[in-house]
């Protein structure tokens, strides 16, 4: 796998830094109905006979903030980026689109009216979540397997 299109290293703290406010942003806007008061627009309103109701955009900004959070973790540089990183990088790519698309497939046969909707809502961050996680699993496998390996030959 090509590094040329990877962030360096240290975005992936930024990336951390924009992710966990952004779901917290979300879970309160979506659970709680909680809204940011400084992001209600006029542009983007939908009119009633008589009435203008503003557009509110604290969910697109939690939206926003946690697809670029997301982004910056899951394709920031490791500290050695080798051939051995690409590949487990590219392996746990798709394992997280089939598991995705497995979710989705589920999700279409059991879940229906506004609850299939929080659904697609979440499931749209589920493939990078879920490389995130695979990635990171098999980065801290190998890590362990290295060690065994170094410390069988030290013996």
């Amino acid at each position: 796998m090509k590094t040329k299109w990877l962030f360096p290293h240290s975005y992936r703290l930024i990336g951390w830094l924009i992710f966990i406010p952004s779901v917290v942003l979300g879970f309160a806007n979506l659970y709680a109905e909680f809204n940011l008061p400084f992001l209600a627009v006029p542009f983007g309103s939908w009119k009633i006979p008589g009435d203008t109701v503003p557009q509110n955009l604290t969910d697109e900004l939690a939206g926003i903030g946690l697809i670029t959070g997301l982004l910056l973790i899951a394709f920031s540089r490791e500290k050695v980026e080798d051939e051995m990183i690409g590949q487990l990088r590219l392996e746990a790519l798709q394992w997280s689109v089939y598991a995705n698309y497995l979710v989705l497939a589920i999700a279409i046969l059991t879940v229906y009216d506004m609850a299939f909707f929080t659904v697609l809502i979440y499931n749209m961050f589920t493939v990078l979540l879920v490389f995130i996680a695979r990635f990171r699993w098999l980065i801290f496998g190998t890590t362990i397997i290295h060690a065994r390996y170094e410390k069988s030959t030290e013996s």
